[in-house]
């Protein structure tokens, strides 16, 4: 896990490459504390920020040319299947390094693009052709290893983080259509899209091939073709379903274990987390050891203390309880704003952040979280209310676009997408994997945890796990009105009955009764300033500011929007 940098231009001397990408190192430091390196060429820059994980050794420093002398790459991420790679190129390469980054880029000198549907992990990965003079870039099937860019007729630059770019010479400047979206309509933007006007993201799932001839013009391509595959996934009966799935959570579970540091895991009292633990405390070797990781607020009308506690009897691993406390709100969203560079999941994404400080604190490198099984077996609750929304747990409009001047109304466009399944829940699914909710919780996660030199890993969104899940039939993930039915019936073998029917709970904090009370002064303050923004009605946010003080407090979704912008613009 690591942070990812580069400019090819065949514009830009060495010299002034060199000075862009040393400033561009700096400012994503914190994403790989223990090496920081650059290589050029005439044509190309790329540099590296290194979070050891896997051959701590400094040979396996990056980027790392190949032996052949052709190729050099940076990559960020794991590839967990890499020891079962490296044996089937042990006859075509001798191997310098115990690292996945060499059998990675061995891979791609063998098979080309290809390479890719062989990797069973997390990665963007950027490889300069020394030869061709030409830049591949990839990204993993659900993007949780971000990859942006910018490109003009002069240079395309690229980096695991925003502000990165910005630090490179691109200038801030908002996308008015995603913002009034955000305002509007309570998305995030396309999976090409940013907040920041001119900087892009490289979609999960695809690659793209840049030269001297395409630089501001070349499409990213498609590698991953999830429907295909899931149409080419078989729909088991419940009882072969249940065979191959167990075996596949145990497998998923296993080669996130690859590790040369100490890992921990990320808790709560909810479904996929105690499946997660109960995973954990079955495959473990015996030879490592793990923390468990969980936050609370000392509100028994949100904290899942007394669930994770439940789940911890009998099991040998040290449980952190870390208290996030109203008073500890400011500072916490001044500094998660700065990291996140765009707007992010509000109060619980603060109290998610102190887990990897307090990881940070321990000397603990990798973390393992629950994040996915919603997505794969349909688990949130609108997917079968009918109620239209894309929040969890509310009842009223999430946002309020009334307080928009019509002038910035007029640039949103809501987005539309893609429905390629006959069932109305799989396009569901499938929006939420590829356009909603995964994306804006992968960027939340990688941020936070990348913040304090911690790897996060998702086992529950191995490619293959989410295509068993998501190709069984409806009434599979929805039974006896119960979501995520047949994951029920495997985890009551895992876990105490009562926990595995337990209903789905979304993970919160006491975040409306905070903005009302003990922090009031200061969303006050924060919501007098967002009235001064130029495309906002000062009048109506007040009217509505005051209608949530006055008892109005359904949610406070659009208070932290307001509260959120103006830390980040």
């Amino acid at each position: 896990m690591c942070g990812i940098a580069g400019v090819f231009s065949p514009d830009f001397s060495i010299e002034n490459r060199k000075v862009k990408l040393e400033k561009m190192l700096v400012v994503q430091q914190h994403r790989g504390p223990d090496a920081t390196e650059q290589w050029h060429d005439a044509f190309c820059s790329l540099g590296h920020n290194r979070l050891s994980i896997i051959d701590l050794s400094s040979e396996a420093n990056q980027p790392m040319k190949s032996s052949c002398g052709r190729y050099v790459v940076v990559f960020n991420g794991e590839i967990y299947n890499y020891l079962e790679i490296k044996k089937e190129l042990a006859p075509f390469f001798l191997f310098q390094t115990q690292s996945d980054t060499e059998v990675l880029l061995n891979a791609y000198i063998h098979w080309g693009a290809d390479f890719l549907h062989r990797l069973n992990g997390m990665f963007s990965i950027a490889i300069w052709d020394i030869q061709l003079q030409n830049l591949f870039i990839a990204r993993d099937r659900f993007g949780v290893k971000p990859f942006y860019y910018y490109s003009d007729t002069n240079q395309f630059a690229f980096a695991s983080e925003i502000k990165t770019l910005w630090a490179s010479g691109v200038s801030k400047s908002p996308n008015k259509k995603v913002w009034a979206n955000y305002l509007s309509f309570g998305t995030y933007g396309l999976p090409n899209e940013t907040f920041w006007e001119g900087i892009h993201q490289l979609p999960a799932g695809h690659f793209a091939i840049i030269s001297k001839e395409n630089i501001n013009t070349f499409q990213p391509k498609c590698w991953y073709d999830f429907v295909q595959r899931i149409k080419n996934t078989p729909v088991l009966d419940p009882s072969e379903l249940k065979k191959q799935y167990e075996f596949l959570l145990n497998d998923a579970i296993q080669l996130r274990f690859r590790a040369d540091v100490p890992l921990g895991m990320n808790v709560s009292g909810g479904l996929d987390s105690s499946t997660l633990i109960a995973l954990i405390h079955k495959n473990l070797p015996s030879s490592k050891n793990i923390e468990a990781f969980t936050f609370y607020c000392n509100d028994s009308n949100y904290d899942e203390l007394p669930w994770v506690e439940l789940l911890m009897e009998n099991k040998p691993y040290v449980l952190n309880k870390v208290l996030l406390e109203a008073n500890a709100v400011p500072e916490l969203l001044r500094a998660i704003s700065q990291n996140q560079d765009e707007p992010f999941g509000g109060f619980p994404t603060l109290a998610y952040s102190l887990l990897f400080k307090e990881a940070e604190k321990k000397g603990i490198k990798v973390l393992l979280d629950g994040q996915g099984m919603d997505e794969a077996w349909a688990g949130y609750d609108y997917y079968f209310n009918q109620s239209g929304s894309v929040i969890q747990g509310v009842s009223t409009s999430p946002v309020r676009p009334e307080v928009l001047l019509s002038s910035f109304r007029d640039y949103a466009q809501k987005d539309s997408y893609p429905k390629p399944f006959d069932s109305e829940l799989q396009n569901m699914q499938f929006r939420d994997l590829f356009y909603t909710k995964i994306p804006r919780a992968l960027r939340f996660n990688d941020r936070i945890s990348m913040l304090h030199g911690t790897e996060l890993r998702e086992p529950f969104l191995d490619y293959r796990i989410v295509e068993l899940a998501f190709a069984q039939k409806d009434e599979v993930k929805f039974n006896q009105g119960n979501t995520k039915w047949m994951l029920r019936q495997i985890s009551q073998e895992l876990l105490a009955n009562q926990v595995a029917l337990a209903p789905k709970r979304p993970l919160q904090t006491p975040q409306r009764e905070w903005i009302a009370n003990e922090l009031n002064v200061y969303i006050s303050n924060k919501i007098n300033a967002f009235s001064q923004l130029d495309f906002v009605d000062q009048e109506k946010v007040h009217q509505i500011w005051n209608e949530y003080n006055n008892g109005n407090q359904d949610n406070s979704f659009y208070i932290w929007q307001w509260i959120n912008l103006v830390e980040i613009l």
